[in-house]
Order: structure tokens, then sequence, then C-alpha cells
């Protein structure tokens, strides 16, 4: 272990995060009544340029009217390269109540782009007084953004959460494919004439976790757009889930069960985490740092596994 420990990211549930457009008032209410943990408010792609400021209003609005329980509310701006983005910042931190959580930002490319708007909201947060400082997400959308990844996660101590946003990013590299998420058709390898077909996404998912870990930052799976496909949508979720990340995006309702299902920790795995917690236990007071468990060894690292499951149900429980 480092000298420098990692920091610990923010214990909040985050197994799903549920969009829905600014400019569909009629929808808030279900989302908020929804299993997701994280609710996100889209000012961004799904609202058309002329809906922008009345979908901005919506948003403010349902942020002081609508009853979010005990979620994570957050508003996704639009991009820095447009001329709304600061107008998001602006009113809905001078109308809407603290309610809201954090504001998600798109297309982040470096650092300075967190600059630019920790810079905003920090003005705005003194001159109106707010106690409740906001919190950032970012989504990682270009070959910029995952070439500057590790400078992103440290940007900004109001950094909590990073996705992958797998259509920009793809358009971005030049990818050959319109799919957003999962495998992709010609994306394989042959072995006795038998088609396998790889993750593509896996790289950037990877760069994407070890960035948020080293920074105390959660990573999040990005959408899956073929809302039809419940097993494609499991099958991505299940390889980000093993590779660290610790929730996924719905964009549609029906998302949203399979995202809590998956990265919430089974009953068997937390009941096999607590048995490993308490084999090393037993293990330590007979003076051993390793012991066997159902035929394989554990040992330091093994608790540190078992407590992240442990931790997560127990966060996930209290919720």
């Amino acid at each position: 272990m480092s000298f420098r420990l990692q920091p610990t990211p923010a214990a909040r549930p985050n197994r799903c995060q549920l969009f829905g457009p600014g400019s569909r008032p009629a929808l808030f209410e279900k989302m908020a009544a929804s299993a997701a943990d994280v609710i996100n408010l889209d000012l961004e792609d799904s609202v058309a340029p002329t809906d922008k400021d009345q979908a901005r209003a919506n948003v403010i609005e349902a942020i002081n009217t609508v009853n979010w329980g005990t979620k994570t509310l957050s508003v996704r701006i639009n991009g820095l390269d447009t001329p709304f983005w600061y107008r998001d910042v602006v009113d809905l931190l001078e109308q809407a109540g603290d309610r809201l959580d954090q504001i998600m930002i798109p297309k982040v490319g470096c650092a300075a782009d967190l600059y630019a708007v920790d810079a905003l909201v920090t003005a705005i947060e003194r001159a109106k007084g707010r106690t409740k400082p906001i919190k950032f997400e970012v989504i990682i959308e270009s070959a910029a953004g995952i070439t500057h990844v590790e400078e992103i996660a440290a940007a900004t101590p109001r950094l909590v959460a990073m996705s992958l946003g797998a259509a920009d990013f793809a358009a971005s590299m030049g990818m050959q494919t319109t799919g957003i998420g999962g495998t992709q058709e010609n994306y394989y390898m042959l072995r006795g004439g038998a088609q396998y077909w790889a993750d593509p996404w896996h790289w950037a998912q990877a760069a994407i976790v070890a960035a948020c870990r080293t920074h105390g930052v959660l990573p999040v799976d990005g959408p899956f757009g073929d809302f039809s496909d419940d097993e494609g949508f499991r099958a991505q979720a299940r390889r980000s889930a093993t590779l660290g990340m610790v929730g996924k995006w719905a964009i549609h309702p029906k998302q949203v069960a399979l995202a809590n299902e998956v990265f919430t920790p089974s009953d068997e795995a937390v009941a096999e985490a607590r048995e490993i917690l308490k084999a090393m236990e037993d293990a330590k007071a007979r003076g051993e740092g390793a012991t066997v468990y159902k035929g394989r060894l554990v040992d330091i690292a093994s608790i540190k596994q078992a407590e992240v499951i442990v931790k997560q149900a127990e966060m996930i429980t209290k919720a």
C-alpha cells in the first residue's frame, strides 16, 4: 500500500441513476417514486434547443416542489461548448432550493472544464449565502476526456461521481458503431472458426475506475441504449460491477430494477463475505496471517474484498 492512501468515496447508494428530460415534467413524480438511488433531471441531450428555457424552469420548479425523499437529486446541465450551460448553473443555484444535491457536467475533456464550472458555482454560493455546497458528477464522452481522466478525477473536491457516456465517446473515437453500450457485432475474435465477442468499452471503463478509486470518486457505468434487451443490460452491468463500478444509468424505467438487481450484493455474497471476515478473525486470534476458506486461501487482501461487499450491503439497507 502506498504511503498516500486512497481517499474514501461518498458513502451513498448509487446503484441506479434514472434519467428524465426536463421538458417532460409529467415524469417527475414518477421518477421520485421510483426505486432509483439517484435522479438525473436532464437539460442536455434529451431537450431540444428551442425547449431549453422551459425545461430549465420545469426542473427548478420540480426541485422546489416535488418530494424526492432521500434520493440524490442531480441535474445534467448543457455542455460547456454551448450557450446554455452558464444560465443552467446560474438559474439552478439562484432559484432552486437546497434540495438540489449535485449537477452533472457532460463532455468533460480536461480539468480546466471543472475549474470553470467550480468558479461560477463558488461565486453564486457565496453571493446567495448557500450553506449546502453543490457536488459535481461528470461524464467522460471524448478522446480528450479519457486521455485526461485522472486529472479530471482530481480536479475539484466537489466531484463525487464519474460516468462513461458511450455514444458520444464512440463518435469522438471514430468507432464504427451506432450502438450505445454493450457488445458490438463486428468487435469479435475467431478461434477454431467460432466467434467470441469482446467488450469494446472495457479499457475505458477500467481507466475510469482506476482514476476514480485513486481520488475518492464513485465510478458509474453509463447508458445501455437497447431497453428492450434485459439480458444485454444485465451482462454489461455485471461486467461493470466486476470491474469496480458502483452502479449504472437507467434511460428507461424498466432498467431501474435491473440495475438494482446487479449492484445490490446478494444474500449469498454477503453471507460468504461475513464468513470470510469471521475466518480471518479466528486466524488472527491464532496468530496466523492467512487461512483456508472453502478450499481457497484467504488473507488480509481477502478481508478488504469482503469488507467492500458487507459495507455496500449495510449502506443500502440503511438508505
